[in-house]
């Protein structure tokens, strides 16, 4: 292909993933399950906190906050890294809990992964200033940007792989948004075994809806990245993404693979109000999990024929909400730990991912903003009716 491009554009490929998807909707139902919280099991799939010592700068070390979803039988599986975006509004870092990245660590951990998500230095309570500054918007360091974060995966999974339960000879990272952008260059200059990348609308400095710092910089951080690497990689974008849309994504594709990086591209379809969060969705995950099973088993990375199957909680939605309510309802079920669900007639709130169920709670019932004239309550906690 001219200028060594290794460029796959699938065409509609995530809509015949849907049908796909829906196929094996009965198996994949079982994403809405809920595992218990730490250290505890669900039917063959267990979920622990973990801290990462992670050592980035020379000798220095960090602790990483994270969690680790496995399945639960005392085999070694690979690993795969899930890496978070970056929030807007800066104050928003410290609030980030890896248990929001929960669903999508159990559909990979159904699929034979050791999955784990962590925050990167500065974001939750991980340990570090953050480091992924760019500087300012009118000319902005996007390619150090990028390293500092990618920094931050190698050093994750070179813990990960000195861990008994991970097998030792590959590993994948898969990343959203700013953590894709940083997967992205970890594969100019890739660790040991790292096998494939999968990214979710790559990208930094969207400072606001459809408005990014110096496109023509961010561009030419692409570019860079491709130039050495050779990771197989997986891309998918929706095109109602505000953060980075189709004309940016098609820029940032073709610098990418003009020096030769190894791209397969899925185009999605338009998801929820804005696509960039079609990772980060529950909902989104029966959409991407067909797309991501065919790359792997494309680079002979499958790991079970079947998914663990988990369980669906049997929770029916609290009486008097509407069809959205319990829309959102159904999103909650499909939601990790630590979360909570209020109600006040038919208006509600609800939180999930948070660092514990207090912190659930308080959130919850400040979204829940009363519309029947009646206080808010929490009807549920986790994937239990509150007492």
């Amino acid at each position: 292909m001219s200028r060594r491009k290794l460029i796959t554009i699938v065409a509609l490929a995530l809509m015949l993933a849907i049908a796909t998807a829906r196929a094996l909707r009965a198996e994949d139902a079982s994403l809405g399950a809920s595992l218990a919280l730490t250290g505890e099991r669900t039917d063959g799939v267990r979920c622990d906190s973990l801290q990462i010592e992670a050592a980035i700068q020379g000798s220095k070390r960090f602790a990483l906050e994270a969690i680790v979803v496995r399945p639960d039988d005392n085999e070694p599986h690979p690993l795969a890294l899930l890496n978070h975006g970056s929030p807007r509004d800066s104050d928003d870092r410290r609030t980030l809990s890896p248990y929001r990245m929960w669903a999508q660590a159990l559909a990979f951990a159904r699929r034979g992964w050791i999955a784990v998500a962590f925050l990167r230095r500065g974001y939750g309570h991980s340990e570090g200033g953050w480091a992924e500054g760019y500087g300012a918007c009118a000319s902005p360091d996007y390619i150090s940007a990028g390293r500092a974060g990618a920094s931050d995966i190698a050093a994750a999974a070179k813990f990960m792989m000195s861990q008994s339960y991970v097998s030792k000879d590959k590993w994948i990272s898969v990343g959203h948004s700013a953590g894709a952008f940083a997967t992205l260059a970890l594969t100019a200059d890739a660790p040991p075994g790292l096998a494939a990348a999968i990214v979710f609308a790559p990208g930094r400095g969207s400072t606001e809806p459809d408005q990014v710092c110096s496109e023509r910089q961010q561009i030419a951080a692409f570019a860079t990245f491709g130039k050495t690497s050779r990771t197989p990689v997986l891309w998918i974008s929706a095109p109602n993404d505000h953060f980075f849309g189709p004309r940016l994504v098609s820029q940032f594709t073709r610098a990418f693979t003009g020096g030769g990086g190894h791209l397969s591209f899925v185009a999605a379809p338009p998801f929820g109000d804005d696509g960039h969060q079609l990772f980060t969705t529950p909902g989104g995950i029966l959409l991407w999990s067909a797309v991501v099973d065919r790359f792997l088993a494309a680079n002979h990375l499958t790991q079970r024929e079947h998914p663990i199957d988990v369980p669906t909680p049997e929770l029916a939605p609290p009486q008097g909400l509407g069809a959205k309510g319990r829309e959102a309802f159904e999103s909650y079920l499909a939601s990790g730990p630590n979360k909570a669900f209020a109600v006040s007639g038919s208006t509600y709130g609800w939180a999930t991912g948070r660092r514990s169920v207090d912190e659930a709670v308080k959130d919850a019932l400040t979204r829940c903003l009363p519309g029947s004239g009646l206080a808010c309550a929490v009807v549920n906690i986790n994937d239990k009716p509150a007492k």
